[in-house]
């Protein structure tokens, strides 16, 4: 089972949209940064899918500071391509963060490459 973690301003929507997939082999759950990065360290979960209005600073911050911007990315108010996605997750990228307005699209997006992953 692949354990994803949220957190940020738009938290409770980015599980509806995660849950609404049925996604097999996918669980989420709220989360507060400090929270999520012990415990994506601790080997207890497998991503993180932080939100805030930019996307760009307070989705990430913290996490980036305690596991370091190698297994962090940012998206901002960009929505990727699958292809994107897929290379991010090749290079080893665990924690994303992106713009509340962005969740519709990028939710999925990410969701189902992860899973993809799980199968």
């Amino acid at each position: 089972m692949t354990k994803i973690l949220t957190g940020g301003v738009g938290k409770s929507e980015v599980v509806r949209a995660v849950t609404g997939l049925g996604l097999p082999g996918v669980s989420i759950a709220t989360s507060n940064d400090m929270d999520a990065a012990v415990t994506l360290r601790a080997g207890h979960a497998d991503y993180f899918l932080g939100t805030c209005h930019t996307g760009a600073g307070a989705s990430l911050g913290v996490l980036v500071g305690l596991l370091g911007a190698a297994v962090c990315h940012t998206f901002g108010r960009s929505v990727p391509s699958a292809a994107q996605i897929e290379a991010l997750l090749d290079d080893g990228k665990k924690v994303f963060g992106f713009a509340v307005d962005r969740i519709d699209t990028v939710t999925p997006a990410l969701a189902r490459a992860i899973a993809a992953r799980t199968a």
